[in-house]
């Protein structure tokens, strides 16, 4: 029996955090992850992240996960990978398959951050291959580089199928729709713009009613449904796919809280161990952080996951009262902010219909992906004038504020609150450097020139694909739908290191367009 003062189950954001806080105590601390890679799902995230600076904002997940194991190196944190946990008990003792053997450990404290699992959706042909999910599609593009298919249709219309629908477009895969059940998008709306101008349509109230294929995937089949998600007969739409994603949410992979004897309850995603703020569950000793304990983000995984690293180590003496109580409070502060906004988990499931400075929310934004043309001047980023300045589309209340931060001239104003809406200071002087288009994890932001020649204007926007158009190229603008617009000249690439591989393109457009071109194809 070997024996530790933590062990911590699962190396992903919430684990590892987890692992540091304890270590930065002088803690033992042992970490157990199933897979050959430690990082878990933040080395899948190639884009960049939301919040402020103590969230890790505009870093990209994979570097984050790098940060992450540094850190608990430099600590002394030992972490056994291809270690399969098999069993936990009330008396904290722990099984472990490692190399065809089955061993135990045993420990003063144990923090379960086993994350969660892909749900699945069943119809006509969904065991066909190519039918995967969206974890799978992040496995296979941003570990192992392999394109999933030539021609996918994603299911779900959340920040996941948001994201790993713009990553796969990264990855050369055409996106053929975006289809929910639901009636509106379910995540960020900057994540459906940056996709639908593109050219991908969403395809909201619809679901999937078979897959075409004997030995793969050749086609699929959506329809319309009802208000009770039932198919609608005649509305059926055919789709020539080699791939069909699924995005349709996570379920927490809480089995071993069941097994020690934890409280369960009926939580944020399916059945979760009752714990307090500490992340302490009702059997003493055992510990919970991340998505096991609650559907939400990677950063509030980590938050949650120095919780409990700090509460494990005042339980085990490690640290005084008022030392757990001034650790805590400051990351609860900074996991309340994360709470905050239009997605609060207070807001789950509501239809607001005024942002929080009383702004009528784009339905078009909700029901088809991107803001109307009638609807984007509402926004108190969208602003007009004679020279080179930034034109902010962030549209919704989230928990972001980096282009506050980006701008040298303080040009951007976002405030105390991280969730209010940016706005643009009439007094300040825009340089044009692209530091707050490059810093947007929203791809929201875009430097328009109305002043560039006669008749003409730029604009500049952020662009994240290969291979990375020339000065000179000439192409066609696209509009916040994915419509051609008209005729485009690059007449500017910058790539800085500072912008994180996020290029500035600038584009020459006539001046008319100059609110309406915000994509570009060669």
């Amino acid at each position: 029996m070997e024996r530790h003062d933590l062990i911590v189950i699962g190396a992903g954001p919430a684990g590892l955090s987890a692992a540091i806080e304890a270590a930065k105590t002088g803690m033992d601390v042992l970490v157990f992850d199933e897979n050959a890679k430690p990082g878990g799902q933040l080395f899948k995230q190639i884009h960049k992240f939301f919040g402020s600076k103590e969230h890790k904002a505009k870093v990209r997940g994979f570097r984050i996960g790098r940060e992450l194991l540094d850190e608990a190196n430099r600590l002394g944190v030992r972490v056994e990978l291809n270690s399969v946990v098999m069993g936990l008990y009330t008396d904290k003792e722990v099984t472990v398959k490692q190399g065809g053997c089955v061993r135990h450990y045993k420990a003063d404290a144990v923090i379960i951050a086993t994350g969660a699992s892909e749900n699945m959706v069943t119809f006509d042909g969904w065991t066909l291959p190519g039918v995967i999910g969206a974890g799978a599609a992040q496995t296979m593009m941003n570990l192992h580089g392999i394109q999933p298919g030539k021609r996918v249709l994603m299911l779900g219309t959340g920040n996941v199928g948001l994201v790993v629908s713009f990553q796969l477009l990264q990855a050369g895969c055409e996106v053929v729709a975006l289809v929910d059940a639901a009636p509106r998008v379910g995540g960020y709306g900057v994540h459906a713009a940056k996709v639908a101008r593109c050219g991908v349509p969403f395809y909201l109230s619809h679901t999937i009613v078979k897959a075409d294929g004997e030995d793969c995937v050749t086609g699929v089949t959506i329809a319309q449904v009802d208000s009770r998600f039932q198919p609608v007969a005649g509305t059926e739409k055919h789709f020539d796919v080699d791939t069909i994603c699924l995005a349709v949410g996570l379920s927490p992979m809480s089995q071993l809280a069941k097994m020690a004897g934890c409280k369960m309850i009926e939580g944020k995603g399916g059945t979760v161990p009752e714990c307090n703020a500490y992340g302490e569950t009702s059997v003493d000793g055992i510990l919970v952080a991340g998505d096991v304990s609650g559907i939400e983000e990677a950063s509030s995984a980590m938050i949650e996951g120095r919780i409990a690293g700090i509460s494990a180590a005042y339980t085990l003496g490690y640290l005084s009262e008022e030392e757990r109580n001034s650790g805590v409070q400051a990351q609860e502060a900074a996991l309340e902010s994360l709470r905050q906004g239009m997605f609060a988990p207070k807001n789950r499931g509501k239809l607001l219909k005024e942002t929080e400075e009383g702004i009528a929310v784009s339905m078009n934004l909700l029901e088809k992906g991107y803001v109307a043309e009638d609807e984007i001047e509402r926004y108190p980023g969208v602003t007009y004038s004679a020279r080179i300045h930034p034109v902010m589309e962030c549209t919704q209340n989230i928990p972001c504020n980096p282009c506050q931060d980006a701008c040298p001239k303080k040009c951007i104003k976002i405030g105390e609150n991280i969730t209010s809406l940016p706005v643009v200071d009439p007094e300040a002087t825009c340089i044009g450097c692209g530091m707050c288009v490059a810093s947007c994890s929203g791809q929201a932001i875009f430097l328009v020139d109305e002043g560039y020649e006669p008749d003409y204007a730029t604009v500049t926007m952020p662009y994240e694909f290969l291979p990375l158009p020339e000065t000179g190229d000439r192409g066609t603008a696209l509009d916040r739908s994915g419509k051609a617009v008209c005729d485009a000249e690059v007449v500017g690439v910058k790539s800085m290191p500072a912008f994180d591989h996020t290029n500035l393109l600038t584009i020459k457009v006539p001046l008319d367009m100059a609110y309406r071109a915000r994509f570009f194809r060669a």
